[in-house]
């Protein structure tokens, strides 16, 4: 089965917008993040563990040597590139310090844009003016916010340190300066089950958004939650429960909306649970066999989704 058929996928939107086939190269800009560094806390989000999907052997490299290299490791090539600042905060710094490094990546004769991720609370509206500039200079720019629940009470649980007002700001702010915003959603997470995920993704929309990252809750070596899952208190959902929520969340989500991502998997050997999470594209599957069998994205919205 064809993602395309199904819903409206980030390589699609690119294709349509670029007219070539274009692919992110993940980046670490050596940010930090306030709930790391005592500013807002310490430890992190309890799920947390960056290297589970980041090479942190990547700190401190030019950003320049770090594209290189990533480019060097794709298996299937692309005319073109996004610069993806993924590692961490990366909108957690000085104004000038954040320009000489999307600059840096900018510089590189095939990277047409960037996309930039972050938590609802690090985008100031300096920044927000300065990834606006590079797209009014006809670059592709996503900021990508990391929201994870809506849920207060979850967001708390997990030690996110903020709320969902702070994300609500963050878009308003965003794209009104015209940002295309996309929205990080975790499912699984301590205390929830579809009916969370459904009400979070409703507010979102409520909010505005253009574009979704699905995740499933990974328990990572290194984490906070990682001890409570070795002491048997912390349960993992299971791919059937993820797929069934995804497809949902997608069904319910207007056609215009991009998925970046519907699913993602955790770098061994830092993944502890679920076990399913190390095959990249199992869930994403089992996603496509419930859309091919209940209706394509958009289908419970008065616009659904046409392939």
């Amino acid at each position: 089965m064809q993602a395309d058929q199904y819903y409206f996928t980030f390589g699609r939107y690119l294709k349509q917008t670029w007219g070539r086939k274009i692919r992110k190269l993940s980046l670490h800009g050596s940010f930090t993040c306030p709930n790391r560094d005592g500013t807002l806390g310490r430890g992190g989000c309890t799920f947390c563990n960056v290297s589970s999907f980041v090479d942190e052997q990547a700190n401190g490299q030019k950003i320049s040597v770090q594209l290189d290299q990533r480019r060097r490791e794709l298996t299937r090539k692309a005319d073109a590139y996004l610069a993806y600042f993924q590692a961490y905060t990366s909108t957690y710094g000085e104004v000038e310090q954040l320009r000489r490094l999307y600059n840096a990546a900018l510089q590189e004769q095939d990277v047409i844009g960037l996309s930039v991720g972050t938590r609802p609370d690090c985008v100031p509206d300096e920044v927000l003016q300065l990834l606006a500039s590079y797209q009014q200079q006809g670059q592709e720019v996503w900021l990508e916010l990391g929201l994870q629940t809506a849920h207060a009470k979850t967001l708390k649980r997990i030690n996110r340190g903020h709320d969902f007002s702070a994300y609500a700001d963050a878009v308003k702010r965003a794209r009104s300066v015209g940002l295309k915003v996309c929205c990080h959603l975790i499912m699984g997470l301590p205390g929830e089950t579809q009916s969370h995920a459904e009400q979070s993704l409703e507010q979102v929309l409520e909010a505005g958004v253009d574009g979704l990252k699905l995740h499933p809750l990974h328990i990572v070596t290194g984490s906070t939650m990682a001890k409570a899952w070795q002491a048997g208190r912390q349960p993992v959902i299971d791919l059937e429960e993820y797929a069934n929520t995804a497809a949902q969340l997608i069904r319910m989500t207007p056609a215009e909306v991009v998925f970046h991502r519907i699913s993602a998997h955790a770098r061994p050997p830092t993944l502890l649970a679920p076990d399913w999470c190390q095959d990249k594209w199992l869930a994403p599957r089992h996603i496509l066999q419930h859309l091919s069998e209940q209706g394509a994205q958009g289908s419970l919205t008065s616009r659904p989704y046409q392939p």
